[in-house]
């Protein structure tokens, strides 16, 4: 998914200890000893450092000197943005939309849009297109999937070819234009932040390489019909598939499994037991999540799990349900994006 601005962030080393445990952590955590930062970390995020808790929420999404921990996770991002931090924000944001809480999520969204942040674009363009959480606007739509396509989030590019369908060529124009006001307020924006840290009391030293959020990137959202008015776009017709993130947050549209290499019938797999899921997608339409079952119940990834649909507000999420440890669920689910499929581990129900 995305590549934008995912990096560990900390402040430079002055007088106060807190500080010189976050500096050491980025240093530690940049040399690739992410237990040393987790701990370096710990402290200062205990006293309410911004950039130490929102570097812990990077470790504990990340699944690097710490265990994979999403809810911890979420819990950081939260506590980092209440106290001003924009990255945890814009996290946060995205984490929310993903489990469900999209009405929570969408100020956020919005917000990191605005910020030109092409996860958040990406989002907002599906959801302006399908009118789900957000005013039907296929001209806003169209000019924010062109500005996430090009910072170069690949599922942007696919969402576009989608959008040809069904955007007429006079709105797609419109777009063109109003994707290049986007673009000049989200860097007048960026400017204003940026004189803003430099009024800051501490200098920022700089960031390591982004490293991309595994889960973090939106649900898969459905086309869903206007009630009060025609559209011409098919109600059974899916718009793209938002994907994990870092593999920020959006993902390609679904894939049909990979046909075997041979015409020889795999063996039926054995049903499993387990308690862990892998959360496919959360749909505003539940016939959307019948027919995404229909395409990967045959996957070998999800081989022996079952389908379990479940109502979340006014989503209903589509979970692969039998795996018997969380290292089975992460393996599932790492095949699964690799064949361009979003999904997220969920623990025992």
């Amino acid at each position: 998914m995305a590549r934008t601005g995912l990096g560990i962030a900390a402040v430079a080393l002055l007088a106060a200890p807190g500080l010189a445990d976050v500096k050491a952590g980025v240093d530690a955590w940049s040399a690739g000893d992410f237990t040393r930062a987790v701990v370096e970390w710990q402290g200062p995020a205990a006293a309410g450092d911004p950039d130490a808790l929102f570097n812990l929420a990077q470790a504990y999404r990340l699944g690097r000197g710490v265990e994979i921990d999403n809810a911890r996770a979420r819990q950081l991002y939260e506590q980092a943005a209440s106290l001003g931090h924009v990255k945890a924000a814009d996290n946060y944001g995205l984490m929310l939309f993903q489990e469900g809480e999209q009405a929570k999520a969408m100020p956020m969204i919005r917000a990191a849009s605005d910020r030109g942040d092409p996860r958040a674009q990406y989002v907002l363009g599906l959801s302006h297109f399908n009118a789900d959480y957000a005013p039907r606007d296929w001209v806003r739509a169209y000019a924010l999937m062109t500005l996430a396509n090009g910072a170069g989030l690949p599922q942007a590019r696919d969402a576009l070819a989608q959008m040809d369908k069904y955007v007429p060529i006079a709105q797609r124009s419109q777009a063109q234009s109003l994707a290049r006001e986007l673009e000049t307020g989200a860097k007048s924006q960026r400017a204003a932040e940026l004189a803003a840290a430099e009024l800051a009391p501490r200098p920022v030293v700089p960031m390591p390489m982004p490293v991309p959020m595994p889960a973090v990137v939106p649900v898969p959202v459905p086309v869903v019909a206007a009630a009060s008015q025609p559209s011409p776009v098919p109600a059974a017709t899916p718009v793209p598939v938002l994907a994990a993130a870092p593999k920020p947050i959006a993902a390609p549209l679904p894939q049909p499994a990979p046909k075997p290499a041979t015409a020889t019938p795999a063996l039926a797999a054995a049903p499993k037991q387990g308690k862990w899921r892998v959360q496919l997608g959360a749909f505003g339409v539940a016939g959307n999540a019948d027919r995404l079952w229909s395409k990967l119940s045959k996957n070998a990834a999800l081989a022996g799990t079952k389908k379990t649909l479940l109502p979340s507000g006014k989503v209903t999420r589509l979970l692969a349900t039998g795996f018997a440890s969380q290292a089975e669920a992460s393996r599932a689910c790492s095949d699964l994006k690799r064949q361009g499929q979003a999904c997220l581990v969920i623990g025992q129900s």
